[in-house]
This record gives structure tokens, sequence and C-alpha cells, in this order.
């Protein structure tokens, strides 16, 4: 999906961004070998950024793989900040809990394994970033579990707004602007879904990064 996010701009943006230290550049590193999708360092630089932001002291994370977008969450946190790490997968779990102990984190996560939505109810709120990252058909469930608990001026992330492996953007960008695409598959229209949601919550404002495979940010302001 080069032609919608330009590989070009990726690469403008990881060397305007933060810099990664050489943890980041190992999970880049297995990323890389094994196929996994991570955001990214240009996207991870605007999480580092936006938590810096919002002075985020608590984040929750929807789906945190091997730990890649919590890491650079966790280096904009403070000494008695707080962020949650949810995963279905064990071994990525564990794999999460050993790249942040390296860069000095661990005091920080917590580290959860299974659903993420049954997760936040087990938390209290309020939290000052929120990254959506799981079933892409479950985007807006995620979003109404946890909405109650984001804090005025806060931030909802989600990955995957734009594109991702099983997303038909041409059927995505139609329902966004209020077509009727036909039939789509459950991601598709999962991701609209939550877009719709999220957009038409008199409590935020919304707009789109486009870089990795596009993050839209959701600003709480009342």
């Amino acid at each position: 999906m080069s032609e919608i996010l330009p590989d070009a701009t990726a690469e403008f943006a990881r060397a305007i961004g933060p810099e990664p230290d050489g943890v980041i550049e190992e999970m880049d590193a297995q990323a890389d070998a094994e196929g996994f999708p991570t955001v990214g360092p240009e996207v991870g630089g605007w999480l580092q950024l936006l938590a810096r932001m919002v002075d985020a002291r608590r984040v929750f994370e929807f789906g945190s793989g091997f730990g890649y977008s919590a890491y650079w969450f966790a280096r904009a946190l403070p000494d008695d900040g707080e962020i949650v790490l949810t995963e279905v997968d064990e071994d990525e779990l564990d794999q999460a809990r050993e790249y942040l102990r390296r860069g000095g984190f661990d005091d920080l996560a917590s580290y959860e394994l299974g659903d993420a939505i049954e997760t936040v109810a087990e938390y209290e709120g309020p939290f000052d970033a929120v990254l959506i990252d799981n079933e892409k058909h479950r985007y807006r469930e995620a979003f109404e579990a946890v909405r109650p608990k984001v804090a005025e001026g806060g931030v909802v992330i989600a990955d995957n707004a734009v594109t991702a492996g099983p997303i038909d953007f041409e059927a995505l960008s139609a329902l966004v602007r209020g077509e009727d695409p036909g039939e789509v598959d459950d991601h598709t229209a999962g991701v609209a879904d939550y877009l719709g949601a999220v957009g038409d919550d008199p409590a935020f404002e919304s707009a789109l990064i486009p870089l990795g495979e596009g993050i839209a940010v959701s600003l709480r302001v009342d």
C-alpha cells in the first residue's frame, strides 16, 4: 500500500523524529526478521511525543505484541508513571517484559495476559493515553470500554486507521465518506465503525496522522 502511505514519507519522519535506542533497534530487527506488524519508529516517535504533549502518567494498550509501542510510550512517562500492556500471546508478553526490563521501564509496566477489553474493566481510570491496536472488528468495543476512563485532555490513538493486511482501503474510504462500497470484510467495517463512533463523539476531536498504517488521534476535550 505504498501508494497510500509512501515509504519516502516514513523515512523522512524517522529522520526528524525521536532517536531510537539500542533496544528499539533490536525490536525493529526482530519485527523485520519475523514479519511482525509493529507501528514502526515513525509512529513510535509520535506515540512518545503525544504522551509528552498530554503529560501522560498512565497509559493503557489494547494489544501490545512484544512491547514495541509500549516501549516508546514508556520513554515519555515519569518515574511514577504506569503503562498497562495487554496481550493474548504469553510468549509475546514475556518478550515485552524482557524488552522493557532491559530499557529500565519494567517498574512502570503492568503485564496482563488475556482479552484487553475484559482487562480494562478491572482498572480504575483515568488514563492519559490509550492505544487501540487489538482485533479491528472490536475497535469500537474497545473505545466504548475505555471511554469513561480517558482523562480530559487525554488521547486515544487507533492504529491501522488507513491500512493493514486485511483492510480494503477503497471500501474504508467510501464508508468514512458515507458512501456504500458494497460488501466489506469485518476488519474494514470495524475500523470504519470506530472512526465514525469517535468522530461523532462530542467529547473528542480527531485527526489522522498518515504514517505507518495510519493512526487516528482523538483528543478528549470534554
